[in-house]
């Protein structure tokens, strides 16, 4: 699903969770992101969110979407946001805040669609429904919708899709998910297409066939159940050919979704109006009630908190669109009704990590006396305790299928402030210059608050911290070069959707090694390589077992990421914003629904 954004600026890939979450016991705040019962309860109510997603036929992916209650149309929605958006370029999108935004301006083949209940499901966007498989799976058929067009007046045709699947082999796409590119020409794609389609060759019929202008279809030498799910993903959102200007689509893309953009000023601003080209008769998930949305990028979490609180002016029509409450305003707002009405909440699929450079921290003492040491429960705290997160014992979320609570190798749980003595254990000979770690954080409030943390915990341990910022907006890309100058960094993953799969295989192979790849620690193991494919073959019973294995060996014999904390979501919004509900797909504010009351 995608890195994490919220506090700490990653914008996710998509996560899929399906089930409705309430957080429990959330009238007081303690800040103390312990391990005890609250942590017990909202973890049990996360399980919900790895049940199975279901696909949905043509009568369910027929627009117009369900009316939301009360809803009218007018005004402009006012959208507070720390860090700029790193991409706009549907192909680069892998993190949650552009996925936010994807929502709103461009539609894929496929799409998720939420009851309000806690059911999520896969519809047909563009497609008339979710795709039909034959040959046990290995081959997927999708038939255009009529009517469909760009915001240009273009219609979508399976040329565009066609496009869109081969530009993504393209080298100037380097972020986005590589899902569908290694399912259809393997872990070297690229080799496979190296222009990205643009030079005139085009993938073969044997992979991807369009018989006509309405039909696509993916030819896969194994099952592929999951594709609906891997679509419906804002990174693999439809390009129209004619309007791909490559590189520069990132600053003004074409939209195919219910908005458009009217002016973008990279880390400043970005303002949508209506696509007049958008006919709600083919969209079952979106809705076109306000006249555009204004983001305000550079408005911090202290800042935004402040503005919704006193839901004055123009905050009045604001929301947070992957921020959350800040953390030393969450009193000031659980403790007043008329404001706390006014938020959502719910757990998140992602898992917070100190991810170490396996390229640079080669000792793996230094590791797990790294692991030992870090101080969870101060972390947490600086999210906003108990409504931030919970301490992570592991690296899998409690959303995820596969999930134990109590695997726990490192102690993190009996020590979630550090278990200090047990690193200097481990540093007791270790030569000082490997004590020395360059830690780099986000030039933002939460990067501040994990400076501080990570170098407070880790210097009494004995080690000497080098801490360096970045910019917050582009903070995974820098992250995410191979040859990056540094250690150890803060990041997030959350599942694409209910499956190890899709945490395992793009953060942990070895195979997906790449400059943009999510696989920040480079890890490349060949006994993770083994169980990866293994797994990916076996039946869901089967894989469970084998994703077990990976995960332990993963963090016992490798240990190429801290756990840190599991994160939940706080959300505060203006009082005239209707509409708005957690979405468990996303896990932020449901865009899909909002209008403005009056």
């Amino acid at each position: 699903m995608k890195s994490f954004s919220s506090r700490t600026a990653r914008a996710v890939v998509v996560a899929l969770a399906a089930g409705s979450l309430v957080l429990t016991g959330c009238s007081e705040n303690k800040g103390s992101g312990d391990s005890g019962k609250k942590a017990e309860e909202d973890q049990k109510e996360a399980a919900v969110q790895s049940k199975a997603v279901t696909y949905s036929d043509a009568a369910a992916s027929t627009g117009p979407a369900k009316e939301v209650p009360g809803a009218r149309s007018g005004g402009t929605i006012q959208v507070y946001q720390e860090a700029g958006l790193s991409h706009l370029d549907p192909g680069q999108i892998y993190v949650s805040d552009a996925g936010q935004v994807a929502n709103l301006i461009f539609r894929g083949l496929t799409n998720f669609q939420e009851d309000g209940k806690g059911d999520v499901s896969v519809v047909g966007d563009l497609a008339t429904d979710s795709g039909k498989s034959s040959d046990g799976g290995r081959t997927w058929t999708f038939t255009l919708k009529d009517g469909v067009k760009d915001q240009n007046g273009n219609p979508i045709t399976s040329a565009d899709v066609r496009h869109t699947v081969e530009r993504q082999y393209a080298k100037f796409i380097f972020d986005g998910p590589t899902y569908l590119q290694t399912w259809l020409s393997g872990a070297k794609y690229r080799d496979a297409l190296p222009d990205g389609g643009f030079g005139g060759k085009r993938l073969p019929a044997s992979v991807l066939a369009t018989p006509d202008e309405k039909t696509v279809v993916f030819h896969f030498d194994t099952p592929r159940p999951d594709l609906p799910q891997t679509l419906a993903m804002p990174g693999y959102s439809i390009v129209p050919e004619k309007g791909d200007t490559k590189e520069k689509y990132d600053k003004a893309p074409v939209s195919t979704g219910p908005y458009k953009i009217a002016e973008y000023k990279v880390g400043k601003s970005l303002k949508l109006v209506k696509n007049e080209n958008w006919d709600p008769k083919t969209d079952s998930v979106r809705h076109q009630y306000v006249d555009g949305y204004d983001f305000d990028f550079g408005v911090t979490e202290s800042t935004q908190t402040k503005r919704l609180i006193a839901d004055q002016g123009d905050a009045k029509n604001a929301i947070q669109l992957t921020g959350a409450v800040e953390a030393t305003q969450i009193q000031d707002v659980v403790s007043k009704p008329d404001v706390s009405k006014r938020t959502i909440k719910g757990y998140q699929t992602y898992v917070m990590t100190l991810t170490f450079n396996l390229d640079r921290v080669k000792n793996k003492k230094v590791r797990d006396a790294v692991t030992y040491a870090v101080n969870s429960k101060s972390l947490i705290a600086g999210e906003g305790g108990a409504y931030g997160g919970d301490v992570a014992p592991n690296l899998f979320a409690p959303t995820l299928p596969g999930y134990e609570a109590s695997y726990d190798p490192y102690g993190r749980l009996k020590s979630p402030s550090g278990n200090i003595e047990k690193a200097k254990e481990l540093l007791k000979d270790v030569p000082a210059a490997e004590k020395k770690l360059v830690f780099v954080y986000r030039n933002n409030e939460a990067g501040q608050k994990h400076k501080v943390a990570v170098e407070d915990a880790l210097g009494k341990a004995g080690f000497d911290v080098v801490s360096k910022e970045i910019d917050a907006g582009s903070f995974y890309e820098q992250v995410g070069k191979l040859k990056n100058p540094y250690d150890m960094y803060i990041t997030g993953w959350g599942q694409d959707w209910p499956s190890p799969a899709t945490v395992v295989t793009p953060v942990y192979d070895g195979d997906q090694i790449a400059d943009g790849s999510p696989n920040y620690s480079h890890i490349n193991d060949p006994k993770v390589q083994e169980l990866i494919k293994k797994a990916l073959t076996q039946e869901p019973t089967e894989a469970a077992a084998t994703w077990k294995e990976a995960h332990h060996y993963i963090l016992e014999k490798i240990n190429p990421a801290a756990p840190l904390w599991y994160t939940k979501q706080f959300q505060l919004f203006g009082s005239n914003i209707g509409g708005a509900r957690y979405s468990t797909e996303s896990s932020y504010i449901d865009v899909n629904q909002l209008f403005l009351k009056s």
